[in-house]
């Protein structure tokens, strides 16, 4: 038997997105954000908030980094969404990460996270329930150690954080259990 909850935030896994964009003068900012999403083939959504130091860079160079933290990378992934770039202008600096300048668009790749999807600001969309950062994918890099013999990303490699909005957590998943649109064919066979 089910025991009601109320209204909690039932969707799990959700990613631990960094989210980097150069300030106008070149300065790195990253924030840590956990609801966005693919939404197209090339694109992903952000909802994130507008007065976010990342939210008002990327506004301004129409461009923006996503990368997948990883286990190895927790401390300073977490450090990225409790420390505000509004009041800690150190903030990128005081985890000795390393930023490069993306290959393709104006924004920093996070050398140390290891997978990375590089960004054209494509669209904003805000309402009364929402504000959505849509970014255009033009690259997506990896390291080699998380790619497969096929030079896709490998999840049981990656390590990838996943966020539990239940007890906020993190947890990884590195255990194939099935596999996509296949699983399910008996259930069409019937």
């Amino acid at each position: 038997m089910k025991k009601n909850l109320g209204v909690v935030q039932a969707v799990y896994p959700m990613p631990v997105l960094m989210v980097a964009a150069y300030d106008e003068n070149g300065k790195v900012n990253v924030m840590n954000a956990a609801w966005g999403m693919i939404c197209n083939t090339d694109r992903i959504a952000l909802f994130i908030d507008e007065d976010h130091k990342t939210t008002q860079n990327l506004l301004k160079t129409k461009a923006f980094t996503v990368s997948l933290a990883d286990r190895d990378h927790m401390e300073a992934a977490d450090f990225f969404g409790i420390a505000t770039g509004n009041k800690m202008t150190d903030k990128f600096e005081r985890t000795g990460y390393t930023a490069v300048r993306s290959e393709f668009v104006n924004a920093p790749v996070i050398e140390e996270f290891p997978v990375v999807m590089e960004c054209e600001l494509a669209d904003v969309v805000e309402n009364d329930s929402f504000y959505c950062i849509v970014g255009k994918i033009i690259n997506t890099a990896a390291e080699e150690s998380v790619l497969s013999e096929n030079d896709k990303v490998d999840p049981a490699k990656l390590n990838a954080l996943i966020f539990d909005q239940f007890q906020h957590g993190y947890y990884v998943s590195t255990e194939k259990v099935g596999q996509a649109w296949n699983a399910g064919v008996p259930l069409m066979r019937k």
